[in-house]
């Protein structure tokens, strides 16, 4: 038997013996908000040694999960990206995000925030039944990090770095959580001092609503 395997015919079993290694779905959390050069895999998951993420993505090319793709010139040089099979651990890793949102309180000692994992918080809590008929550019900083999210009507696109012509932006630390989580109303978050909007108030209480853990 396989020593990575369960034992068992399962598909389940089968996807955990592919991604249920310590750090797999971290870099396929990372290569969803877009393919990335081995040193920025690297920067974007502090306590990960080099040679784990070597191994961890020759164990995901070797299962068609990531591949290498050439970058133009300049700079040139090789990124890594997911395929198909890749993107569709999407809705997976979503609802695995969603699920533990809701165990988040405060940061462990030595806990980080990521550009990516701030991107993908965005798509993680985006309700799309509180965003019909929205269409907006929303423009999020949380202390250094930048991260966009394009809202159009119950969808949404959420990346990293600013977005032109944002129809709001919102400048906070912390306190974005309490904002997210229900913790603080809009109006409390801005009496506060802890948030800051530059654009459409209305949009900033939809913004509470849209995304939410």
């Amino acid at each position: 038997m396989n020593q990575k395997s369960y034992g068992q015919f399962c598909g389940f079993a089968r996807a955990l013996e592919i991604v249920g290694d310590r750090w797999a779905l971290m870099i396929v959390r990372d290569l969803l908000v877009g393919p990335k050069r081995f040193s920025d895999l690297h920067d974007g998951l502090p306590g990960i040694p080099t040679n784990i993420l070597t191994t961890r993505l020759k164990q995901l090319e070797a299962a068609q999960i990531v591949e290498r793709r050439a970058l133009p010139r300049p700079p040139g040089g090789v990124a890594y990206a997911l395929t198909p099979r890749g993107r569709d651990l999407e809705e997976s890793v979503l609802a695995i995000g969603r699920w533990g949102a809701q165990m988040l309180d405060a940061p462990r000692p030595n806990e980080i925030v990521t550009t990516d994992s701030i991107a993908m918080a965005l798509r993680t809590t985006f309700r799309p039944e509180s965003a019909q008929g929205v269409r907006a550019r929303i423009e999020l900083h949380v202390g250094e990090i930048v991260v966009h999210a394009i809202v159009d009507d119950a969808r949404v696109v959420a990346g990293r770095g600013a977005v032109e012509e944002a129809d709001l932006v919102i400048v906070t630390g912390p306190a974005i959580k309490a904002l997210m989580s229900g913790d603080m109303t809009p109006r409390e978050a801005l009496a506060s001092g802890e948030i800051h909007i530059t654009g459409s108030r209305r949009l900033f209480d939809r913004f509470a609503k849209m995304f939410r853990i």
